[in-house]
């Protein structure tokens, strides 16, 4: 199962990616739960995603920095949630992928 977290958005415009590589059986064990205990029937379309990000964005006090948009791929799984959505099991994914997996740098 590959695993890709990616993080655009924010002040500097660097779209940041982590990919993992849970190729194999014991990856696939320690990866499995995490990715499955995530709620992907619950997340909104890409389009709603950033709709709500830019209201939050909107919403915020002056000087604060832009939020960050998080496209999570997990085998047959995708999701895009702004950073306020990524708690619980989606904080747990991504913290693990950040540690873990592969980063590369885009602009």
């Amino acid at each position: 199962m590959k695993i890709t977290v990616q993080r655009s958005g924010g002040v500097a415009a660097i779209t940041r990616v982590w990919t993992v590589d849970a190729a194999t059986p014991e990856d696939k064990r320690r990866w499995t739960p995490i990715v499955e205990a995530c709620p992907w029937d619950q997340v909104p379309s890409h389009s709603q995603a950033r709709a709500l990000a830019a209201a939050q964005t909107a919403g915020t006090a002056a000087g604060q920095a832009d939020r960050f948009m998080y496209s999570i791929r997990a085998g047959q799984h995708r999701a895009t949630i702004p950073e306020t959505d990524v708690t619980g099991p989606w904080h747990t994914l991504v913290e693990n992928a950040k540690v873990e997996g592969r980063e590369t740098l885009r602009r």
